[in-house]
């Protein structure tokens, strides 16, 4: 067992460890983030842990980009044909 899932575990079993985690200088890092996700989730990988709607945004920015790389492509290709 990795270090994180062994702390994942251990905070499972200590909800006190994860207050104290919040009221101290750690609530801006991204230590209670992880728990949560891992909790959550049950992994850390970010992209586990993203939800269908950020997954399909994601997709959709992809795609997105590739329309209007191909949609460049054409028009690039229509002006050299249009001099000939």
């Amino acid at each position: 067992m990795n270090l994180k899932n062994k702390l994942s575990c251990f905070i499972k079993t200590e909800k006190a460890l994860l207050k104290l985690l919040k009221n101290t200088e750690f609530q801006n890092q991204p230590y209670i983030q992880w728990i949560e996700n891992f909790n959550n989730f049950g992994s850390f990988k970010v992209q586990d842990n993203l939800t269908v709607e950020e997954n399909e945004l994601i997709y959709l920015r992809k795609e997105n980009q590739q329309l209007r790389m191909e949609n460049d492509i054409l028009k690039q290709a229509a002006l050299i044909i249009g001099k000939k």
